[in-house]
């Protein structure tokens, strides 16, 4: 948690400074590249059909899954020993909260991928190279996607019955959750690179609009002298 205040503290100043930007400039250039433009939209409608597809499949599986749940509840009624209803109760508890950690998780990434991006692109329409900031989103877009993938694999491991987990299945939910969590960790740190590549290219973008301008002024007191 700690990692991701810092992370949104940065990522504000990255806001600050696309601030100054449109306070120095009054128009932003137009470099008539429309071929190129056009490409980048074409590129960025790509990604977001596949996100998009990917989104629908993996909500698709945690649906299931949670209906899978219920039914596993549902059964827990039909049980006449409490003592066992009980502890299936408790099961199916812990493994919902199980779930939970890992969707907040999740959802926490999503959300900072979602507000970089849109930073991103406003920043783009002000002339900023956000080349590299781009790279690093994708990579965190990828692990991302791949960290839900594997939660929707424990979603089905977990749904699957009310018995308690055979020592196979308990070792693949250690590796799945392990392999998670490190997704997630790449994810964070991909979205930090984000922003850092993001702070430099604006503060690249505010020296040489500064240069520029020095320039300009140095030319007219050439001129009058």
């Amino acid at each position: 948690m700690k990692k991701y205040l810092s992370l949104l503290v940065v990522l504000a100043m990255v806001f600050n400074m696309g601030a100054q930007i449109a306070r120095a400039e009054d128009e932003d250039e137009d470099n008539g590249d429309d071929t190129k433009a056009q490409w980048r939209e074409e590129m960025k409608e790509e990604r977001e059909a596949i996100r998009s597809e990917m989104k629908l499949r993996i909500e698709s599986a945690r649906e299931e899954a949670k209906q899978k749940m219920e039914a596993l509840r549902e059964k827990i009624k039909e049980e006449r020993d409490e003592a066992k209803a009980k502890i299936q109760e408790l099961r199916v508890v812990g493994r919902e909260k199980a779930l939970e950690r890992f969707d907040k998780a999740v959802e926490r990434m999503d959300a900072l991928q979602d507000k970089i991006d849109s930073k991103l692109e406003e920043l783009k329409e002000k002339g900023v190279d956000t080349a590299g900031a781009e790279a690093f989103l994708e990579t965190a877009e990828e692990k991302l996607d791949s960290a839900k993938d594997k939660i929707a694999e424990i979603n089905s491991l977990l749904s699957a019955s009310l018995d308690q987990l055979t020592l196979e299945k308990k070792t693949q939910l250690r590796t799945l959750a392990q392999e998670i969590q490190t997704l997630i960790v790449e994810t964070h740190r991909a979205l930090r690179d984000a922003v850092k590549s993001l702070k430099e290219a604006v503060r690249a973008k505010i020296e040489a609009a500064n240069d520029e301008e020095n320039d300009d002024a140095e030319e007219e007191n050439e001129d009058n002298e």
